[in-house]
């Protein structure tokens, strides 16, 4: 099968949860769909949705929730369907 790469659309700081005390957007296994949200980044308190980009199976985040991005770094593998 596929698989399609997400990456960070900006610099940053990686968040998988909308709060801290919330569930994860989205966890390695879990079906996605295109338009699903599965982390956010955070530039000067203004935070932009990461989305799947595609339908699939979530396979690995390659990026750890706090971490700092680069623009273009990848986030995450979908597998695609």
């Amino acid at each position: 099968m596929a698989e399609h790469a997400v990456h960070s659309p900006l610099p940053g700081i990686f968040y998988r949860k909308p709060s801290p005390d919330a569930e994860p957007y989205a966890e390695p296994g879990s079906r996605v769909t295109a338009d699903q949200t599965i982390g956010l980044v955070e530039v000067m308190k203004q935070f932009a949705e990461v989305k799947a980009g595609v339908d699939g199976t979530l396979v690995s985040f390659a990026v750890e929730t706090e971490q700092v991005l680069s623009p273009g770094q990848q986030i995450a593998t979908i597998e695609v369907d």
